[in-house]
């Protein structure tokens, strides 16, 4: 898993500065109309940076740029063609994307309609949108240096986000108090991010061989091979944010439910992007290499540890989210403009996610085994799948649940999409298998996650006093959950979940 330590230690650092950002953004804002108008605006071009970037074109790029590499077949070329065709296509798709903002914004939020949160989002919507030109080629860059196996400047862009969003929006309150005024300062932050990330990327690609550059695009054979294979994967990407657009939609018909779900949902990405994503990045081009050499016991090796490794740090996180959310929420976000009503509705969604936490990080580990083999279409139809139980939960549960049911629907869904993931891979041979030490451990590891719950959630009890008073309300909040990793890592190692010097020399491996 060479790589894995890399790409953790940046993206638990982002995700950190990702919570002081939020926190900050909480507090000014709070989840006011200004606060719910940023945050839809903002998911626009993530939504669809998924979708051309990460989702599809990366999982289609990858693992054809490390067979051009593992090949000498010129890489470079091939990387230098894919830059520009998908400069050029991002290019025009933001020019529209702008241009017909208000009906990207209905398509996000219907429940904004009639009053002034639409036209907020309008607005700081055409600002944001030429983000996803310049961060998804910055995936783009990023894929070229992971297959090289190149990972501390990807894994170290998103941190400039978060970087740039807390000065802005710190030196935005400096000047003015006004809500309005910090959100438009956060707005014109999001394209100078983008920026920002693709020069840092670009710049480590040049280093590293890969100097490219913008010049009139043009259709190659591979160009097409790679539109055919990325296609379906873009579909799938397109199912899986449709499932987020159902989220959302459901949201706006709530009362501050967008900004509790996107509060909710920063606690729960923590570990799903510090291990999940980080091993995704990481599995992915190894998968792909080891498969093309036909080292089928060495994928099985590099499969079954990215499963044990993410089931072994997120399962305990996910019991904690459900075992604790409200201290979580409470000392986090709860100040300034962020209430206590605020907060309540905040750790209930945060515990639902917290049911589907192991599932969003299986699938990191089980999307690779198809993609490596250039398998798109069969991912394709268990996102339809996923797609329609989603809407058909949370649509349906709405009424009944209120604004929650877009997390349950989030939650399920994800373990639907496990399910079939699975059932998918028992044709791939043993490289997709679970072999013994995964099966001997998962259950110890099950096991020391609920101990570690039980005894951190009698400890919030005897906290809860300290947990309300704003003098030391954060060094209770560190006790809690230091005692919890303690206990866990305590408990795994006597029971034989693990070894702790095994696991921390899989880590360096």
């Amino acid at each position: 898993m060479a790589g894995f330590f890399t790409v953790g230690v940046w993206t638990l650092l982002s995700r950190i500065l990702g919570f002081v950002r939020d926190i900050i953004i909480a507090a000014y804002l709070g989840t006011g109309v200004v606060a719910e108008a940023f945050l839809i605006a903002f998911s626009l071009p993530n939504v669809f940076r998924r979708f051309f970037a990460e989702g599809a074109f990366n999982m289609a790029f990858v693992p054809m740029f490390s067979k051009k590499l593992e090949a000498g077949d010129d890489p470079h070329r091939f990387a230098q063609d894919a830059f520009v065709g998908l400069g050029f296509i991002l290019s025009v798709f933001t020019i529209i994307g702008v241009i017909f903002m208000p009906a990207l914004v209905a398509i996000m939020a219907s429940g904004f309609r009639g009053d002034e949160r639409f036209d907020l989002a309008v607005y700081y919507g055409r600002i944001v949108f030429p983000y996803i030109l310049f961060i998804s080629l910055a995936a783009l860059l990023s894929g070229v240096l992971n297959a090289t196996g190149r990972f501390a400047a990807a894994a170290a862009a998103p941190v400039l986000l978060n970087i740039i969003f807390v000065i802005v929006l710190l030196c935005a309150a400096l000047f003015s108090d006004a809500q309005a005024y910090m959100g438009t300062s956060l707005a014109y932050a999001v394209p100078i991010a983008g920026i920002a990330q693709m020069a840092l990327v670009w710049v480590a690609a040049k280093r590293a061989g890969y100097p490219l550059r913008l010049r009139r695009p043009r259709m190659t054979p591979e160009l097409k091979r790679l539109a055919i294979i990325a296609a379906p994967a873009a579909l799938a990407g397109g199912v899986i944010q449709i499932n987020l657009l159902v989220g959302r939609q459901v949201a706006s018909y709530f009362d501050g439910a967008v900004a509790w779900l996107n509060y909710a949902d920063r606690l729960y990405q923590l570990p799903l992007g510090v291990v999940g994503i980080a091993v995704g990045i990481v599995l992915l081009p190894d998968l792909s290499r080891r498969l093309r050499a036909g080292d089928t016991a060495g994928g099985q090796d590099a499969f079954n540890r990215a499963a044990e490794i993410s089931l072994a740090l997120t399962i305990p996180a996910a019991v904690a989210l459900i075992a604790i959310p409200l201290p979580l929420v409470s000392v986090l976000f709860e100040r300034g403009a962020f209430s206590a009503s605020d907060t309540a509705a905040t750790a209930l969604a945060v515990a639902i996610y917290g049911l589907g936490l192991p599932a969003f990080v299986l699938q990191k580990t089980l999307q690779p085994l198809y993609f490596a083999r250039e398998d798109t279409k069969r991912p394709f139809y268990y996102a339809v799948v996923a797609m329609i139980l989603n809407a058909a939960l949370a649509i349906g549960l709405s009424p009944v649940i209120g604004f929650i049911a877009a997390a349950v629907g989030t939650s399920l869904t994800g373990w639907a999409m496990v399910a079939q993931l699975w059932w998918g891979a028992r044709d791939m041979g043993s490289a997709a298998q679970l072999d013994q030490r995964f099966k001997s451990s998962i259950w110890r590891i099950i096991l020391a996650s609920f101990m570690m719950g039980a005894i951190t959630w009698g400890l919030s009890q005897l906290l809860a006093p300290y947990l309300v008073l704003s003098g030391i309300r954060y060094l209770a909040l560190f006790v809690l959950v230091a005692s919890g990793i303690a206990s866990y890592f305590v408990i795994g190692h006597l029971i034989g979940a693990f070894h702790i010097s095994k696991l921390k020399a899989a880590l360096r491996r």
